[in-house]
């Protein structure tokens, strides 16, 4: 692998509260330079829950979204505030989304998405063991909490109200994990 560029120099472009847009110059170990411009996020970045309700039922949320003016389909999901981990983040967004809490959390995988040009991590985590336990969040109306059976995969991929790709991306990888289990 060649060595990373050494960054000359960084300039915010703009600020917006949600966004952070900052231009970088960079010099390339073959001596090249460029300047480069990314959206930056949080250096603790997001998490996103698949919360099984049981073996073979998944839960899912219903709420706007604004890049594509509609509502969708997704797994619970929110940043991870400074001091908390990607599993005790994920308890609490699950909580605040869906009214559930979990006695597992595990970590299926951290992933980014358009590392071109967007500095940011999901951070995706499997919750099994739900038990009611809400927690007041910040929404600006109720979520929408679904049950959808996991024997439905295929029904819900096809579905165009299930399009973000991280939820896709989760969805494929706790099939994988919850097909790893051994019987006991």
């Amino acid at each position: 692998m060649p060595k990373p560029p050494r960054i000359n120099a960084r300039r915010t472009l703009n600020e917006t509260g949600v966004f952070h847009i900052e231009e970088i110059d960079l010099t390339f170990s073959n001596g090249e330079e460029r300047t480069y411009q990314r959206v930056v996020g949080s250096d603790e970045g997001a998490v996103l829950v698949v919360p099984m309700l049981d073996d073979d039922t998944l839960l899912l949320i219903r709420e706007y979204a604004a890049g594509v003016n509609r509502y969708e389909l997704a797994f619970p999901k929110g940043h991870i505030e400074p001091g908390e981990d990607a599993l005790n983040a994920g308890q609490r967004e699950l909580r605040e989304e869906t009214g559930y809490g979990a006695e597992r959390l595990q970590l299926l995988n951290s992933v980014s998405v358009a590392p071109g040009y967007i500095y940011h991590t999901t951070h995706i985590v499997l919750a099994q063991g739900l038990y009611p336990s809400p927690l007041p969040g910040d929404e600006p109306e109720p979520i929408e909490v679904i049950e959808w059976k996991l024997e439905r995969f295929d029904e819900l991929l096809e579905r165009n109200d299930f399009s973000e790709a991280r939820s896709q991306l989760a969805l494929f990888l706790a099939r994988r994990r919850l097909s790893a289990r051994t019987p006991d």
